[in-house]
C-alpha cells in the first residue's frame, strides 16, 4: 500500500510538472476558447425577460356533486404531491399557447403563424407557496411582457369556462337525480313504518329492556309462589291425616255444615236422637213414644238428605253421622278446605306466571332479528335521506355558482416591460462551455505537446533513458557580485559563474558538494580522474568542471583542471587566464608541463587547451596523451577533464576509457 501511494504521488507530481512546463500552451488555448465563446456571445442579440405570477386556490367545482371531491380538490392533493406542477403543465400546454399565438398574431420569419414549439414559455411553481411564475424571453421587451400577460389571461379564461361547464354539468346531473332520490326516500320511510306496525314496535331497545326486566320479575314471583305452594302442600297433607277424610268428602262436609238449613235439620235430628236414647232407656222399642221419635228421626234424616242434595246439586250418600262432626274436626275440615283452595290458587298462579314468562321469552328471542331488520331499514333510510339532503344542498350551491364567473387562479403580479437585457441560458451555457472546453483542450494540448517532445525533461526520465544513477542535480542560478576571501585568493578575474567565488554557502554550493560526495561512492576503487562532458553544446559542462574542481580543492586535495575541448575551449575564460600555451602544446612537446600549468590556489591548478590543432581527436587518442595523463597522476590527487560534447566528437569517449587505468 505504501509503494502504491508513493507511485500515485509521483504521477500526480509528474502531471503537475508537465503543466508547469507547458503552461504557455495551455493558457493560450484557454484564452482562445474563452475569447471565441465571448465573441459568439457578443454577436447574439440581447434577450429581454418578462415574468408574471399566478395565485392558485382550491378547485371546489367537482365537490358540488360530492362525486370525486378529492380528485378536484387542490388542497387535498397537497399531502400526496404538488398540484401546482399539474397546473404549470396546463399553463404551458399547446392549446393555451396556440390561443396566445392566434390572439397576438405571432409570426415567424416567413410571415406564417408561429409554431407552438417555437414559443418558449417557462412555467415553474414558487417553492413553499401557491404561486406559479410565468416567464418569457424575447428580443422585443414589450412583446415579452405582452406574451406573458396573454398566457396568464388565456389560462384564467379557459379555467373559468371549464369551471362553468363543470357547474352546468353538475346541475343537470343533480336535477336528474333528485326525483329518484325522493322516491327512494319515500320507499325507505314506508318500509320502516310498516315494519314497526307489523311487529308492534315503538322503541325496540326500550322494549327489549322492559322484557328482560319483566322476565326477571316473573322469575322471582314464580320462585316465591312455588316456595309458598310447597309449604301449603305440606300443611294440607298434615291436616288431611288428622281429619281422616278424603279430600272431596271433607270439602263437602265442611260446605254442608256451613249451610243454615242443613245445620237446622242436624240440630233437630240430634235432639230427636237424644230423646230417643232417653226413652229407650226407660221403655221398650215397642213403646209409642219411641216409635214416634224413630219416625221423626226418619223424617229428619229424609229431610237432611233432601237439603244436602239441594246444597250439593245432587243426592249424595252422606250419612248424618258424617255430618255430625265435632268442633275441632270442623275447624280442621275448614282449614283443610282453605289449604286446598290456597294450593289450587298457587298452582294456577304459578302456571299463569310461567305462561307469561314464556310469552316474554319468545318475544325476547325474536328481538335480535327484529333489531337487525329495523337497523337495516333505518340505515337504508339514513343513507337515502342523507343523499337527498346533500343533493338539495348541492343544487342550491350550483344555482349560486352558475351565476358566478370565478376561476381557480388570479394574476397577482402582471408582467412588466423589462428595461435591461438578461443573460439567457444559452449565453451562460456558451460562457461556461467556453471556460470548460478551454480548460479541457488547454490541458490536453499541454500533455500532447509534452508527449511528442522526445527530450529528457526530468531526472527520472534521464536515469531511465541512460541507465545510470544520478550523482548530482545542479539547478540554474544567477551569480552575485559578492566576493569572498576565497575569491580574493583566486583573483578578481575569475568569472562569477564559479560558484565558490561568487555564492558560497548557497543551495548551488551545496549541490556541488553533494556531487563531490557522490563521486566517492560510484566505484569500490578510488576515483582520481574525472571526465566531464554533455550531450550537446551549451549545457554548462565547463561551469560544472570548474566548480567541481574548486569544491574538491576546498577540501585540501590537489586538483588539476584540464581543458580537453580543443575545438571551443572555455576554461581560460572562466579563470581569467591566457590560452597561449596548454594541453595541445604539451602533447606535441612544444612546451614544458611546468610552464603550461597555471596555479590558481595552493590546491587548484589549471591547464588550458592551448593552440587549436588541426585534428584534436588524433591528439586525444595519441601516445603523447597517455604520457601526459601518467605525468598528471603523479603530481595531483584529482584530474578533471573538460571535454567536448558527445554529439559529433569522440574525445570524451576516448578519455573516459583511461580514468580507471591511471587511478
Amino acid at each position: 500500500m505504501e509503494t502504491k501511494s508513493y507511485l500515485e504521488e509521483i504521477d500526480i507530481q509528474q502531471y503537475w510538472l508537465v503543466l508547469k512546463r507547458r503552461w504557455l500552451i495551455a493558457a493560450t488555448v484557454f484564452c482562445a476558447s474563452v475569447g471565441l465563446s465571448g465573441l459568439v456571445v457578443l454577436r447574439q442579440k440581447p434577450q429581454y425577460e418578462a415574468s408574471g405570477m399566478l395565485l392558485f386556490k382550491s378547485d371546489r367545482t367537482s365537490s358540488l356533486t360530492k362525486v370525486g371531491e378529492k380528485i378536484g380538490d387542490l388542497e387535498s392533493l397537497m399531502r400526496e404531491g404538488n398540484p401546482l406542477q399539474t397546473q404549470a403543465v396546463i399553463v404551458n400546454s399547446q392549446p393555451i399557447l396556440k390561443q396566445v399565438i392566434n390572439t397576438l398574431e405571432l409570426q415567424d420569419k416567413d410571415g406564417k403563424a408561429l409554431d407552438v414549439d417555437l414559443l418558449k414559455i417557462a412555467v415553474e411553481p414558487v417553492v413553499g407557496t401557491d404561486v406559479i411564475k410565468v416567464t418569457h424571453q424575447s428580443n422585443n421587451p414589450k412583446m415579452a411582457a405582452l406574451v406573458v400577460n396573454q398566457v396568464m389571461d388565456t389560462y384564467i379564461n379557459n379555467n373559468i369556462q371549464s369551471n362553468r361547464t363543470q357547474v352546468f354539468a353538475a346541475g343537470d346531473f343533480i336535477r336528474n337525480r333528485l326525483p329518484s332520490a325522493r322516491r327512494e326516500l319515500e320507499i325507505a320511510t314506508e318500509a320502516l313504518r310498516r315494519f314497526k306496525i307489523q311487529n308492534n314496535i315503538v322503541q325496540l331497545p326500550q322494549q327489549a329492556t322492559a322484557a328482560i326486566t319483566n322476565i326477571s320479575n316473573l322469575n322471582e314471583q314464580i320462585d316465591l309462589n312455588q316456595a309458598t305452594l310447597a309449604d301449603t302442600i305440606a300443611q294440607e297433607t298434615v291436616v288431611k291425616k288428622q281429619l281422616n277424610l278424603a279430600g272431596e268428602e271433607a270439602v263437602n262436609i265442611t260446605s254442608l255444615n256451613q249451610i243454615p238449613g242443613v245445620q237446622e235439620v242436624l240440630g233437630e235430628q240430634q235432639k230427636v236422637q237424644a230423646k230417643l236414647a232417653t226413652l229407650k232407656a226407660r221403655y221398650t222399642n215397642e213403646h209409642p213414644a219411641i216409635a214416634d221419635l224413630e219416625n221423626q228421626e226418619l223424617a229428619l234424616n229424609s229431610l237432611l238428605k233432601q237439603r244436602v242434595g239441594q246444597a250439593s246439586g245432587s243426592i249424595r250418600n252422606i250419612s248424618s253421622t258424617s255430618l255430625q262432626i265435632g268442633k275441632i274436626k270442623e275447624e280442621l275440615a275448614s282449614q283443610y278446605v282453605q289449604l286446598l283452595a290456597q294450593r289450587q290458587g298457587l298452582e294456577q298462579k304459578v302456571r299463569t306466571l310461567s305462561n307469561i314468562r314464556e310469552t316474554y321469552q319468545r318475544k325476547l328471542s325474536l328481538l335480535p332479528n327484529l333489531d337487525k331488520q329495523q337497523g337495516d331499514l333505518e340505515r337504508t333510510l339514513t343513507i337515502v335521506q342523507t343523499d337527498y339532503q346533500n343533493l338539495v344542498a348541492r343544487l342550491q350551491e350550483i344555482e349560486v355558482a352558475e351565476k358566478q364567473t370565478i376561476g381557480n387562479a388570479r394574476v397577482v403580479q402582471p408582467a412588466l416591460v423589462p428595461k435591461t437585457a438578461s443573460l439567457s441560458k444559452i449565453t451562460l451555457l456558451l460562457l461556461g462551455g467556453g471556460v470548460f472546453v478551454g480548460l479541457l483542450v488547454g490541458v490536453a494540448s499541454a500533455f500532447f505537446v509534452d508527449l511528442i517532445d522526445r527530450s529528457l525533461k526530468t531526472v527520472k526520465e534521464t536515469e531511465k533513458f541512460f541507465g545510470y544513477t544520478m550523482l548530482g542535480l545542479i539547478p540554474k542560478f544567477e551569480p552575485n557580485n559578492t566576493h569572498s576571501s576565497f575569491h580574493q585568493m583566486m583573483g578578481t578575474s575569475v568569472s562569477p559563474r564559479v560558484i565558490v567565488a561568487s555564492s558560497p554557502r548557497t543551495v548551488i554550493h551545496e549541490a556541488y558538494q553533494m556531487l563531490q560526495a557522490n563521486l566517492k561512492f560510484i566505484s569500490h576503487k578510488k576515483v582520481c580522474t574525472i571526465v566531464v562532458t554533455s550531450s550537446v553544446a551549451g549545457e554548462g559542462k565547463s561551469e560544472v568542471t570548474a566548480n567541481l574542481a574548486a569544491i574538491i580543492a576546498q577540501s585540501g586535495r590537489r586538483v588539476l583542471v584540464v581543458d580537453a575541448d580543443m575545438r571551443q575551449p572555455s576554461q581560460h575564460h572562466l579563470w581569467g587566464l591566457i590560452n597561449s600555451s596548454g594541453l595541445s602544446n604539451i602533447i606535441v612537446g612544444q612546451d614544458e608541463f611546468s610552464l603550461a600549468v597555471k596555479t590558481v590556489t595552493n590546491h587548484l591548478s589549471i591547464l588550458t587547451a592551448g593552440v587549436q590543432p588541426p585534428n584534436p581527436s588524433a591528439l586525444i587518442d595519441s601516445e603523447g596523451m597517455i604520457s601526459v595523463i601518467e605525468k598528471f597522476s603523479e603530481s595531483y590527487d584529482y584530474i578533471v577533464f573538460d571535454t567536448p560534447p558527445l554529439v559529433g566528437t569522440a574525445d570524451a569517449a576516448v578519455l573516459g576509457k583511461w580514468w580507471m587505468v591511471f587511478c
